[in-house]
């Protein structure tokens, strides 16, 4: 009766993690964004606010989270699909408690394993995944076959742009491209590299009015961030800007753009869990 009762409370204990958990992809049109900047500090300043947070660099053959973070991971996704480590071990402890997995070869081979392979790769993401709050997925910029499984996979979307017109051009299409397969994951756009807040707030006007006209469907503004000297900074001594200099113009963009997630579009969208994610991953990637 005790063992029932003890197994009943850790099946409770899942379903609440599960009911917690929510996955996000962090895309771009096109590269030299800043997105993989981006995902790190956004995730560093969720887990700053006390929030279990899992960062998972699916830039493949370009990541370069552990770089940013000056901590050269010793192991990557690619060690698993060779049968090194479990995925469980890929996981590198950066600051603020962060968590992460570093980028490397392998997410193509997603398509081409065997049945037995992907059933423990999904059974291990779907565990691991129960243990955060949060699962920031850094996709590699623009889409391919792969990434788009992933993309279609999580609760919803941040689309890293600049005001360039060769960068919007493109993040309007990683859009339309998305938007094909599934009409209702939201979309969060974050201007990067703005000049003043104008700036900023025009590039995610045109973004607006060319979705609402052509998709059909409206954008989230998460925020805007300067063109700050203090990145490039931060940068080069491999240390997050919101950690570098909490009181730079970046630093307080993206505390900015943390708390608008928290207080407003977190409760209009609502989170699923690490098994919904993983049901739709196998439905897409067997769909080939």
């Amino acid at each position: 009766m005790k063992d029932q009762a003890e197994a009943l409370r850790k099946r409770l204990q899942i379903k609440s993690n599960r009911q917690n958990s929510k996955s996000i992809a962090v895309v771009s049109g096109k590269g030299g964004v800043g997105k993989s900047n981006f995902s790190l500090n956004f995730a560093i300043s969720l887990s700053k606010r006390g929030h279990k947070v899992l960062l998972f660099d699916m830039d493949i053959g370009m990541g370069n989270i552990d770089i940013l973070l000056g901590n050269q991971a010793k192991c990557s996704i690619s060690d698993f699909f060779d049968g090194k480590e479990t995925l469980s071990n890929l996981i590198s402890e950066g600051p603020e408690q962060l968590h992460y997995i570093a980028g490397g070869s392998g997410l193509e081979r997603l398509i081409t394993i065997d049945d037995d392979t992907f059933s423990s790769f999904s059974d291990e993401l779907s565990s691991i995944m129960d243990n955060y709050q949060y699962i920031i997925f850094d996709m590699g910029a623009g889409v391919t076959k792969e990434s788009l499984s992933f993309i279609l996979s999580v609760d919803e979307i941040i689309v890293v742009t600049t005001p360039e017109p060769t960068s919007i051009t493109d993040a309007y299409s990683m859009m339309k491209h998305i938007h094909i397969q599934n009409q209702d994951i939201p979309f969060l756009i974050v201007v990067n590299r703005v000049l003043d807040d104008r700036d900023g707030i025009n590039t995610y006007k045109r973004l607006k009015e060319v979705s609402k006209r052509f998709l059909g469907r409206d954008l989230n503004a998460l925020g805007v961030i300067p063109d700050d000297r203090s990145i490039l900074k931060a940068v080069t001594s491999q240390t997050p800007f919101i950690l570098k200099d909490v009181r730079s113009d970046a630093s307080k963009a993206i505390i900015r753009i943390t708390e608008r997630y928290e207080t407003q579009l977190l409760k209009e969208m609502p989170a699923t869990n690490a098994f919904h994610f993983v049901t739709k991953l196998k439905r897409f990637l067997f769909e080939r």
